[in-house]
C-alpha cells in the first residue's frame, strides 16, 4: 500500500509517542508545561485574555515575550496536586529552587521557584496578577520569596510563567521571570475531588480532597459567588526505609569515604555516652574541663547495651570500646510530615453595563513536621554569646560530686558521688582530677521542628469602560503571613548545667529519665514571626489611532505598596545551644508609575514598549524599561525578541540595621589540616558546618539586570506548534554575604596558629574576622583548631551572566475520529552561568555551584519534561516524564575549582580518589503515568503511578549532611520511589 507523506509522518509520530509512553524511563523527558499554543487558522471566536507581562487584552497568546502555560488539564494528566509541584516542574526552574524535601536550612518547610537559577528573590510570584506577602523567614538568611505551599491548588485555572524580565510591569524581583497563578473567576454548581495514595514501600501516605460550591449565572444574572475548601496530607519517609546509599555517610563499600565516624571513633557523640578522665578547674562549672589532652587515653562507654554491636578503637590518643551507630539511618528523614488546608471565596458582580467588581478572600494553613538528629552535648556557644558558654571549649564534664542545689557540691552537706561519673569513687578525695569529659547525643530527646504557616489574603477590584475605547481597572490586595516555629530537642544551657550538677539527668541509662527532667533541660522553643503586604494598583488603557497592523494602544498606571517583616530571633536570650539567632525586621512603602504602548506598526510587525519607575521609602529608586518586537512574515512563522532592564530591591534581611544571621555551609578542611589531626577518621578533621555571621547593611544598592531574548514561533500545520527562545541575563551589583569567604577560609587554614589564622582572615578585607574558633582538638591539642564562624559583610559585588535556550513543542494529532494524541515537550539548555568576581570567573553551569545557594543542589545544564496523552472517548492515558541532565560534582564558589580535584566538595584534595570517582552525578529520568475514565457524565475516576519504573535517585556524595548522597531538588522522585494514587472527580 502506498502511503502519503502526511500518513507516514503521522505513523512515525505515533510510534515515537508510544515509545515515550512505554519506554519513557530510558528516553529524554516529559512535560507538564507547554508553550502558549498559536491559534488554529480556522478559529473564528477566541476569548480575549491578558497575558502575563502585559496590560492589554489580546486574542493571540504568543506575545513578544516567551511564556509557558500550564493548564489545569495538563496538571491533572501529570498527577500534580500542589502549586509548588506545578511551578517547580517547568524546565526554566534552576539553581536555588526550594522543595519541601529540603529540611535543614532557613527555609525548611517552605517551597519556592528560582527561574533561570537566579535565586528565589529574583522570581516574582503573583496571584491573579497581584502580589502576595513573602514567607517570614528568608532563604539562606536573606532571600525573600512567596511560599508556594500557601497557594490553593484546586482553584487554579492556568499558570503563566513569563520567562524574561518584567520589572517594567511589576517592579522589583522579576529579574528571572514571573509566575502568575490565575484562579477561576466564576463557578456554578458543585465540583470536587478525593484521592488517596502511598508508595510501594507502604509509606509516603497521601490524602487529598477539595470541594467548590458556586451559584449565580454571571452572564444572565450579573453575579456569581463561590466558596472552596481543600485539604492535603503527606506522610513521612525515613532515610532508613530507603536504604543504601541514602541512609548513611559510609560509602567505603563502593569506593567512597567512610564518613560515618559513629561506629569507629570514641569522640563522636552517640546516644551511648562515652567519657574520659580530665581535670576540672571550677567544680561548680561543668564547662571548666581541662583544655587539651585528657589525663589518660582510656575512654569508656557508660552503657554497652548495643543494638548494632560494638567497636574498639586502639590509637595513641584514644582507646576503648563503645556501641556502633549510623546516625543518618537512625534519625534522618527524606520527607517530612505535611498537612495543608485552605478556604477560599469569590464574589463577582456586574454593577452596571460598564462596571464590574469582584472581591476575594482566602485562608491557607501549612504545617510541616521535621525530624532531625538529636542534639550533641558538646556545642559551640550561640552566635553572639560569650565563648565561655561553649560546651566544646574547653569541654563539658561530669563532676565527681552532685547535690540538690548543684552548687558547691564537693563540700555540700547532702553531697553524693555522681552516679554518671565512673571515676567518682576513685577520686572522691581529689575531685579536681576525677571529672569525666563526656561525648553524648541526647537520643531520648526527640529533635526537630514543627512549622505552622498561615496566610490570610483578600483582594477586591473594579474594572470598566467609558467613551469609545477607554478601559480602566483598580485592584487592592492585602495579605499577612503568620509563621510559628516550635523547636524540639535543643538544650537550655543553664538548665543543662543544673541537671549535670544535681545528677538529675541519667546519662548511664537515658530511658530512666522522666518527662519532667527532659522538659527541663530541653524545653520547646516557640517563635512567632510575620510579614504583611498591602497594595493598590490602578491602570487605564486607550486605543489611540489606527496603524497598518491594527490600533495603537496606550496604558498608564500606578501602584502604592507597603510591606513589613518581623522575623523574630529564635534565640534572643542566647540561652539555647544549636538554635539560630537569625532575625530580620523592616518596613517600607513603594510608589510606582508605569506605562505600556502596543504598536502593530505593520500587519507583520508588532512593537511593545513599556517602562516603570519605582521609588522606595529607604531612599533609592529605579526605572525599568522594556522593548518587545514580534515579526510574522507568514501565518505559520513568527520571530520575536525582547530587551529589558530590571532590579531587585534589597530585602529587609539584607538592609535592615536590626537584621542579622549566621549561615552554615558544609566545608572540608584542607589536606594539611586533616593530616595534622590524624586524618578524616577523627571527627575534628572531617567535613563540618562552617558559619558566616553577617548583619544588615542599610547602604546596599539594588541589584540590577539587563536581559534580552530572541526566538521563533512556528506552526507548520494546524496540529503542530513549536517555539525556540534564546535568553541572556546579566545581573549586576549582586547582594552577597562575604564574596571572599573562600579566601578567608584558605587564609585561616594556611596559618600555623589560631592568632595568625585570624590575622590572615582580617587581612582579606573590611568586615572579615574570626567570630568563633573551636576548642583545641582533644586528641591533637597543639594542632591548629577549626574556625567555626567567620564574620563577613553584606556588599554589592560582582555580576552574574546566564544564557541558554528554551525549546517547546505541542502536537495535537487527530489519529482517528475518536482518538486524539497530544504531545507537549519543553526543554531548557543552560549554555552558561558565570559569576564574575574580582578574583576570577566561577562557572556554575552543569555543576553543584553555586553550592552556597539554598540547598546546594547545583545548576543542571539540561532540564526538560515531556507529556504524551491519548484521548479515546471517555478515557485518557498519559505519560509524563522528567529529565535532569548530568551534574558535575564540583563547586567553584566553595572549592575554587571546576576540576574534580580539588573542586569536589566530596573528598576534594583531602581524598582525591573519592573526588575523582564521584565527580559526576548521573542524569535522572523518571516517568509518571495517569489514567482517567469518565464513568458517567460529571464523574471521573483516575489512577496515577508516580515514578513508574521505580528509578532510583543518582548518588550525589557531598550533598548537605541532612541529605547525604542525594539532591532533593532534582531527584526527589527517585528517593520516594514508585507511588500509587487513586481518586474521583465530580462536577454537577
Amino acid at each position: 500500500m502506498v502511503r502519503t507523506v502526511r500518513e507516514r509522518l503521522l505513523a512515525s509520530t505515533m510510534i515515537c509517542g508510544l515509545a515515550a509512553t512505554v519506554f519513557g524511563a530510558g528516553s529524554a523527558a516529559a512535560q507538564t508545561a507547554a508553550p502558549a499554543a498559536a491559534q488554529p487558522a480556522d478559529q473564528t471566536q477566541v476569548e480575549e485574555i491578558v497575558v502575563t507581562g502585559s496590560l492589554f487584552r489580546r486574542t493571540d497568546t504568543e506575545t513578544p515575550s516567551p511564556v509557558t502555560v500550564l493548564t489545569s488539564e495538563n496538571l491533572q494528566r501529570a498527577g500534580i496536586v500542589t502549586a509548588a509541584e506545578a511551578i517547580r516542574s517547568i524546565s526554566a526552574d534552576g539553581a536555588g529552587s526550594i522543595g519541601t524535601g529540603f529540611q535543614s536550612g532557613f527555609s525548611a518547610g517552605g517551597s519556592a521557584v528560582s527561574l533561570r537559577g537566579l535565586g528565589v528573590s529574583s522570581t516574582l510570584v503573583l496571584v491573579d496578577g497581584l502580589r502576595s506577602t513573602n514567607f517570614p523567614i528568608n532563604d539562606d538568611g536573606h532571600n525573600a520569596y512567596v511560599d508556594l505551599n500557601s497557594i490553593p491548588f484546586s482553584l487554579i485555572d492556568r499558570i503563566e510563567v513569563l520567562k524574561d524580565g518584567a520589572s517594567s510591569s511589576y517592579g522589583a524581583d522579576a529579574i528571572g521571570g514571573v509566575v502568575n497563578l490565575k484562579l477561576k473567576k466564576q463557578f456554578v454548581g458543585i465540583k470536587g475531588s478525593m484521592e488517596v495514595g502511598e508508595s510501594d514501600r507502604g509509606d509516603a501516605e497521601h490524602r487529598r480532597a477539595d470541594l467548590t460550591l458556586g451559584h449565580g449565572n454571571y452572564a444572565e444574572d450579573g453575579w456569581n459567588f463561590y466558596i472552596n475548601a481543600e485539604y492535603q496530607k503527606n506522610g513521612r519517609v525515613s532515610s532508613h526505609s530507603r536504604g543504601f546509599p541514602y541512609n548513611t555517610q559510609d560509602l567505603s563499600s563502593i569506593g567512597g569515604i567512610d564518613g560515618n565516624t559513629a561506629d569507629q571513633t570514641l569522640t563522636t557523640a552517640t546516644p551511648n555516652a562515652v567519657v574520659t578522665r580530665v581535670s576540672q578547674t571550677d567544680l561548680n562549672n561543668p564547662l571548666a574541663g581541662k583544655v587539651g589532652a585528657p589525663l589518660t587515653t582510656a575512654y569508656q562507654a557508660l552503657n554497652l547495651n548495643c543494638a548494632n554491636g560494638t567497636y574498639t578503637q586502639v590509637s595513641a590518643s584514644a582507646n576503648g570500646t563503645s556501641c556502633k551507630w549510623d546516625l543518618v539511618d537512625s534519625y534522618r528523614q527524606i520527607a517530612p510530615l505535611q498537612r495543608r488546608y485552605a478556604f477560599n471565596g469569590r464574589l463577582s458582580m456586574r454593577l452596571n453595563e460598564n462596571v464590574e467588581a469582584y472581591a476575594t478572600g482566602s485562608y491557607s494553613s501549612s504545617y510541616v513536621s521535621i525530624k532531625g538528629a538529636p542534639t550533641a552535648i558538646r556545642a559551640t556557644q550561640p552566635f553572639g554569646g560569650a565563648p565561655s558558654l561553649a560546651s566544646s571549649n574547653p569541654g563539658i564534664v561530669l563532676p565527681v560530686y552532685v547535690c540538690s542545689t548543684g552548687l558547691n557540691c564537693a563540700t555540700a552537706a547532702d553531697r553524693r558521688l555522681n552516679p554518671n561519673n565512673p571515676y567518682a569513687t576513685a577520686f572522691a578525695a581529689d575531685p579536681s582530677n576525677g571529672a569525666a569529659r563526656i561525648y553524648y547525643l541526647f537520643g531520648d530527646l526527640p529533635a526537630g521542628s514543627d512549622r505552622s504557616n498561615e496566610v490570610i489574603r483578600g483582594a477586591f477590584g473594579f474594572k470598566g469602560s467609558f467613551g469609545d475605547d477607554w478601559n480602566w481597572t483598580v485592584d487592592a490586595v492585602g495579605a499577612r503571613d503568620n509563621l510559628k516555629i516550635t523547636q524540639h530537642g535543643l538544650l537550655n544551657i543553664a538548665n543543662l548545667m543544673t541537671a549535670i550538677n544535681t545528677g538529675s539527668y541519667n546519662f548511664v541509662d537515658p530511658s530512666q529519665n522522666t518527662a519532667t527532667v527532659r522538659n527541663f533541660i530541653s524545653p520547646d522553643k516557640t517563635t512567632p514571626s510575620h510579614s504583611t503586604m498591602m497594595s493598590v494598583d490602578a491602570s487605564i488603557t486607550k486605543s489611540l489611532w489606527a496603524l497598518p497592523g491594527g490600533d495603537m494602544q496606550l496604558a498608564v498606571g500606578g501602584q502604592i505598596r507597603k510591606e513589613t517583616l518581623v522575623n523574630n530571633n529564635q534565640n534572643a536570650r542566647l540561652d539555647t545551644y544549636g538554635l539560630t539567632t537569625a532575625s530580620a525586621f523592616g518596613e517600607h512603602t513603594v510608589t510606582a508609575a508605569f506605562f505600556e504602548v502596543a504598536a502593530p506598526v505593520l500587519e507583520q510587525v508588532e512593537v511593545n514598549l513599556s517602562g516603570r519607575y519605582d521609588d522606595y521609602s529607604e531612599g533609592f529608586h529605579h526605572f525599568s524599561p522594556k522593548l518587545g518586537v514580534k515579526y510574522t512574515p507568514m501565518k505559520q512563522l513568527a520571530f520575536r525578541g525582547t530587551y529589558s532592564k530590571g532590579f531587585r530591591a534589597p530585602t529587609f534581611a539584607e538592609s535592615g540595621p536590626r537584621s542579622q544571621y549566621a549561615g552554615f555551609v558544609t566545608t572540608t578542611p584542607p589536606a594539611a589540616f586533616q593530616a595534622a589531626h590524624g586524618g578524616t577518621t577523627n571527627p575534628y578533621a572531617a567535613a563540618y558546618s562552617l558559619g558566616r555571621g553577617v548583619a544588615g547593611n542599610p547602604d546596599l544598592k539594588p541589584e540590577t539586570s539587563r536581559s534580552f531574548t530572541l526566538g521563533a514561533i512556528a506552526e507548520p500545520t494546524s496540529w503542530l506548534s513549536m517555539t525556540v527562545d534564546y535568553y541572556n541575563v546579566k545581573k549586576s551589583d549582586l547582594i552577597t554575604s562575604g564574596p571572599d569567604i573562600s579566601k578567608a577560609v584558605a587564609a585561616y587554614y594556611g596559618a600555623s596558629s589560631q592568632a595568625a589564622g585570624c590575622a590572615a582572615v582580617a587581612a582579606v578585607g573590611t568586615g572579615y574576622s574570626c567570630n568563633v574558633v573551636d576548642a583545641p582538638d582533644p586528641l591533637f591539642p597543639s594542632a591548629l583548631p577549626r574556625v567555626l564562624i567567620i564574620n563577613v559583610p553584606y556588599v554589592n559585588a560582582n555580576y552574574a551572566l546566564t544564557a541558554g535556550v528554551d525549546f517547546a513543542v505541542t502536537a495535537k494529532v487527530p489519529v482517528t475520529d475518536t482518538i486524539k494524541w497530544t504531545s507537549r515537550v519543553e526543554v531548557t539548555h543552560l549554555l552558561k552561568y558565570d559569576l564574575h568576581t574580582t578574583s576570577g570567573v566561577q562557572k556554575y553551569a552543569g555543576t553543584l555551584g553555586p553550592y552556597d545557594l539554598s540547598s546546594g543542589n547545583g545548576t543542571p545544564d539540561w532540564k526538560g519534561n515531556w507529556q504524551n496523552t491519548v484521548d479515546f472517548g471517555r478515557y485518557t492515558l498519559s505519560a509524563t516524564a522528567y529529565y535532569v541532565g548530568e551534574i558535575k560534582s564540583v563547586a567553584a564558589d566553595t572549592n575554587g575549582s571546576t576540576d574534580c580535584v580539588p573542586g569536589n566538595p566530596y573528598g576534594g584534595s583531602g581524598n582525591p580518589a573519592a573526588a575523582n570517582k564521584f565527580c559526576t552525578i548521573k542524569k535522572f529520568i523518571n516517568v509518571d503515568m495517569n489514567a482517567t475514565a469518565e464513568v458517567k457524565d460529571g464523574i471521573q475516576l483516575y489512577a496515577n503511578v508516580g515514578n513508574v519504573f521505580d528509578k532510583r535517585a543518582p548518588i550525589a556524595p557531598g550533598a548537605y549532611a541532612s541529605a547525604p548522597n542525594f539532591l532533593t531538588t532534582w531527584h526527589y522522585a527517585g528517593l520516594i520511589g514508585r507511588t500509587y494514587k487513586v481518586g474521583i472527580r465530580f462536577e454537577y
